[in-house]
């Protein structure tokens, strides 16, 4: 199923808090420094804010908002993060969305009962409204299956090979996981970039954190920002992208781009100093502090 996003409404975020953060969930995570002091595109962004300037926020998950983990299905997610992700959408009055390479169903599960708008699979998966169904955008190219039988068994078959190595199918992409023997990064690089060189064309190998993906052609987060940023309730706002990977930089750029900020997580691709925020923890005490200044 395909679907145009400039023809789809955004559903009505939650009624958010009226005043300060005193009790609220954004509370919990206000004590936490985004950076000392904050770095300067942080700053500069709720700056834009403080005068009048509508932002549109724009999120990846992993490595972002909560630590990596040894698995996929591994990860930590502090109690209260639905809610302040809630309270943050209410704010920006529904201008909030999610950049994942994560499928939606996934984010669901560990974001419930929040069901946000998002952009799943690098945006080979599009919800355009939150709470609404999960549909593959129209125009990028992306029907049938995905991915073919034959790639699908033979990077079964390489990874049987290599017993560190997981294998997670996304439906739209295949990500083989080498955190638990990094040393095999090289080797598992070569296997996959065979594999791809005698199978379909319309598929192309993406490196991230300790992972390869092999995901289609069409799709990238900075193309799936864009379509987001074109719906009713982003349109007319300055896109701010928080990310940490390699995935992440062309949703980065197109946040730039457009006028915006494109805000960089410390981690295993970009460097503390290069960073806008230390980790995830000092993103989330930063989104804290962006209810703050959104609902003075």
């Amino acid at each position: 199923m395909s679907t145009s996003l400039a023809d789809t409404p955004a559903a009505a975020p939650a009624a958010g808090p009226a005043g300060p953060l005193a009790g609220t969930v954004a509370g919990t995570f206000a004590a936490i420094p985004a950076a000392a002091p904050l770095a300067a595109a942080p700053a500069a962004a709720l700056a834009a804010l403080a005068a009048g300037d509508p932002l549109a926020l724009f999120l990846d998950f992993d490595g972002t908002l909560v630590d990596i983990a040894a698995t996929p299905d591994g990860v930590h997610v502090p109690a209260e993060l639905a809610g302040l992700l809630m309270q943050l959408e209410a704010a920006l009055g529904g201008a909030l969305a999610f950049v994942t390479g994560r499928p939606i169903r996934e984010l669901d599960g560990f974001l419930t009962p929040f069901r946000p708008v998002a952009a799943g699979v690098h945006g080979a998966e599009i919800r355009p409204g939150r709470g609404l169904g999960v549909a593959r955008p129209a125009g990028a190219g992306i029907g049938g299956d995905v991915i073919d039988d034959g790639v699908l068994a033979a990077v079964r078959a390489f990874a049987a090979g290599h017993p560190a190595l997981q294998v997670e199918l996304k439906g739209a992409a295949i990500a083989v996981h080498y955190r638990a023997d990094p040393a095999r990064e090289s080797a598992v690089e070569a296997g996959l970039e065979a594999i791809l060189a005698s199978g379909p064309d319309h598929l192309v190998l993406c490196r991230g954190r300790k992972v390869f993906e092999i995901v289609p052609r069409a799709v990238s987060k900075g193309e799936a920002l864009r379509a987001l940023a074109a719906l009713p309730v982003f349109a007319g706002r300055r896109p701010v992208m928080i990310g940490d990977d390699v995935s992440d930089e062309t949703a980065l750029a197109a946040a730039r781009a457009m006028g915006g900020f494109g805000l960089q997580v410390a981690g295993e691709h970009f460097s503390a100093a290069a960073a806008d925020f230390s980790g995830p923890a000092a993103v989330r005490g930063w989104l804290a502090a962006l209810i703050g200044e959104a609902t003075r």
